[in-house]
């Protein structure tokens, strides 16, 4: 199943290497990276406004050219 990230990125004809060269170029490690790509964050119940994977989501969301709303998924 993919996850939100991967299906905003396959409209933009992004790849996942892509994907990362993006997110580091905005000071995103690798692995946390990786972990945005596979939507491990789509889990968490609540998100602070300190919260670093929040903040790894605005880079996200930048490099999909989306808001960071259109990241998280619906509940």
């Amino acid at each position: 199943m993919k996850s939100r990230v991967q299906d905003l990125a396959e409209k933009i004809n992004m790849t996942y290497y892509e994907f990362l060269g993006e997110m580091r170029k905005l000071g995103c490690s690798e692995p946390t990276a990786s972990k945005i790509w596979r939507g491990d964050y789509e889990d968490f119940d609540n998100f602070t406004d300190n919260d670093m994977y929040l903040s790894n989501l605005r880079k996200a969301a930048s490099v999909l050219q989306v808001t960071t709303k259109g990241l998280l998924p619906d509940k």
